[in-house]
């Protein structure tokens, strides 16, 4: 299948609050989730309400999960991530590629723009590569993948090859200078209609630990299944450099904002991820101050959790028309 932008595989109740686009909408279904990824299957409890759902404070159900969902909506019949490493909620993931997509339409007369002349650059791929997969089995795009870790470019470049689907639409790239983001991802002759990050949230492992250590206490009190006796130790997925960086997140993408003027003409929509609603204030007029010609920002919502990101050009309306002529 070579694009499932109209894929109908599920018929759950619809949840507003992700794209209308999303897969994911209403409750999981785990009987057709156990099927695809019989892995998944021991994983599987009943809660109070007697419906079918996992631990979500256990790691290694939420990676089944994940490997599930993306078998049973998007073929991908081969994904395997290190211990250590950030395993993603797909449905919030795919949201963010979905409003890409109604930001790219817009020099589309109105219409969602698919095929592999659409090339994402996808800035901290991980090991996981989820951004690039997702965006090339739901709308049949190309992807640069970049990340500075050497066993993450290994991992997502094996994921790439292990899954014929996507093995000619994703090359992945390693950033080998830790001081830059964009700079020495993009070749000469590179085009790119946009670039995508989720950028790393904290300004230090200590409060990336404080912080994990306050998600695992409420996902405990949510646990279906009432672990009593729960490891308390620190538990969370991700390297230091997926969470955390020198002046955290706004100071990452301060950076990213800067570089991105040495190749304003190469990228028709530059955009990240902002977790934090207060970062959006300094960013915007950093960009401002960049001569950037058009900033937007988009919100999403996945159940009570509001997320956003900004996304600029230096492209006048009518250039961007033209880039993909």
């Amino acid at each position: 299948m070579d694009s499932i932008v109209n894929t109908e595989k599920t018929k759950n109740i619809v949840k507003l609050t992700l794209h209308p686009r999303n897969l994911h909408q209403g409750q999981y279904d785990f009987v057709n989730l156990m099927a695809a990824c019989p892995e998944l299957k021991p994983h599987v409890i009943t809660n109070p309400k007697g419906e079918l759902s996992i631990n979500f404070s256990d790691p290694q159900s939420v990676l089944l999960l994940n490997k599930a969902l993306l078998a049973y909506f998007y073929d991908i019949t081969f994904w395997q991530i290190p211990d250590g490493y950030l395993c993603p909620p797909i449905p919030g993931r795919v949201d963010y590629l979905h409003y890409i997509a109604d930001l790219l339409s817009d020099s589309f007369h109105d219409e969602v723009p698919t095929g592999s002349q659409i090339k994402g650059l996808d800035i901290g791929c991980g090991a996981n590569c989820i951004y690039p997969i997702l965006g090339s089995r739901s709308y049949d795009w190309s992807f640069v993948g970049a990340d500075i870790d050497s066993l993450a470019v290994k991992t997502a470049s094996l994921l790439v090859k292990a899954n014929q689907n996507i093995s000619k639409k994703i090359i992945i790239r390693q950033q080998k200078n830790k001081q830059h983001i964009l700079t020495g991802m993009v070749k000469n002759s590179d085009r790119f209609a946009f670039t995508l990050c989720n950028p790393p949230f904290h300004a230090s492992m200590e409060d990336a630990a404080a912080g994990s250590q306050l998600k695992q206490k409420n996902l405990r009190k949510k646990a279906v299944n009432a672990v009593a006796n729960a490891k308390s130790e620190l538990n969370f997925a991700g390297k230091a450099h997926e969470l955390s960086c020198a002046g955290g997140e706004i100071a990452f993408v301060k950076q990213m904002v800067t570089e991105s003027t040495l190749i304003k003409d190469q990228v028709c929509w530059f955009t990240c991820l902002l977790s934090k609603g207060e970062n959006v204030a300094p960013i915007k007029k950093l960009l401002k101050q960049c001569d950037a010609h058009d900033i937007k920002v988009v919100e999403m919502a996945q159940g009570h959790k509001i997320s956003r990101f900004i996304a600029w050009s230096f492209l006048t309306e009518q250039q961007r028309i033209g880039f993909f002529v």
